[in-house]
């Protein structure tokens, strides 16, 4: 994403409290603005987020702060080797007294759900979000359960080097509207995260920080409903189809961009559009938007990975074949 956000206006719309969010979470994190705006471009997309970054860069902290930032409800499921498709999204349970079975929500039924070290439990229980990612409900015993509006699947991962992690399939991660990266940050940022726990700043004590909510669940639906106005010209739409195109010839990938995710693209392109004030969509949009949202939809050869190609050369290659629409 690019390194230029949008600043909140000075009305009391739902834009200017969204982009208020991000002030809010920059009272417990540090930096990380590309993460916080990508959030804020799920939730209004009506998409989910999948943080990836190495143990201790905030992920989790990250998302906690921006449930603190918005009065929505959120739950949060730790992932583990052990965990069960029905500690996710509920289940059955007899009642002696009455002699029926009732539903027993699980923690699925939320806004904002904090799915932590997705990638830390097997795949079973990884497919058990698919129906709620996609459909945004729950089957259980034949019967669909809708999931409350809006709702969010943040998700963190560590990279899958790492032991004990199993990775996402394809069609998991294909359901996440946008994957960032969560680097170490520059050597200014950390030294502010250290003097503010040096000067007593508690990760775990959010209120002490002065986090607020500033935003909540009427202000989210009506941003969605704002972008799905935002208007799309033929000439932009055909070019996010030929960045998809170009993905699928690339001699470097045996899996290209799907249609899934040139729509993706758009519905990421609008939401940044958007969030800068604009009606319609430019092509600048569809740049900066790129490569958080297609890059994780990328499946190098193993020639190529052999040769040390890396899907954002590859991707950055694509955009750039692609004719820009004046």
């Amino acid at each position: 994403m690019t390194d230029t956000y949008p600043t909140a206006p000075p009305s009391e719309d739902p834009r200017a409290k969204l982009l208020a969010v991000r002030a809010e979470v920059g009272k417990a994190v540090v930096g990380q603005e590309s993460a916080v705006m990508g959030l804020v471009i799920g939730l209004i997309s009506r998409g989910h987020v999948l943080l990836e970054g190495v143990p201790g860069t905030a992920k989790t902290l990250l998302v906690r702060s921006l449930a603190a930032a918005l009065a929505i409800d959120t739950k949060r499921v730790q992932f583990t080797p052990d965990l069960m498709p029905g500690d996710i999204t509920g289940s059955l349970v007899y009642d002696p007294n009455s002699g029926d079975f009732s539903f027993r929500a699980g923690p699925v039924f939320t806004n904002l759900l904090l799915a932590d070290e997705i990638n830390r439990t097997p795949p079973k229980t990884q497919a058990a979000l698919l129906e709620a990612m996609e459909e945004r409900q729950v089957s259980v015993d034949g019967q669909p359960r809708p999931l409350p509006a809006p709702f969010l699947v943040a998700a963190t991962q560590n990279p899958v080097e790492y032991e004990g992690t199993y990775p996402l399939p394809e069609a998991q991660l294909d359901r996440f509207l946008l994957k960032i990266e969560l680097g170490l940050p520059p050597r200014e940022d950390e030294v502010a995260v250290l003097a503010r726990h040096a000067a007593g700043f508690d990760p775990r004590d959010l209120a002490a920080a002065g986090l607020r909510a500033v935003a909540g669940p009427a202000d989210l639906l009506a941003a969605a409903e704002a972008v799905r106005r935002v208007s799309v010209a033929p000439e932009v739409g055909a070019y996010i189809v030929d960045i998809a195109r170009a993905t699928r010839q690339s001699p470097s990938l045996s899996l290209g961009v799907s249609p899934r995710g040139a729509t993706a693209l758009l519905a990421t392109s609008r939401g940044w559009a958007w969030l800068n004030g604009r009606g319609f969509v430019t092509p600048d949009d569809v740049k900066a938007l790129a490569h958080a949202t297609l890059a994780h939809r990328l499946r190098l050869r193993p020639e190529a990975e052999l040769d040390g190609v890396s899907v954002a050369a590859v991707l950055s290659s694509a955009v750039a074949s692609v004719p820009v629409p004046r």
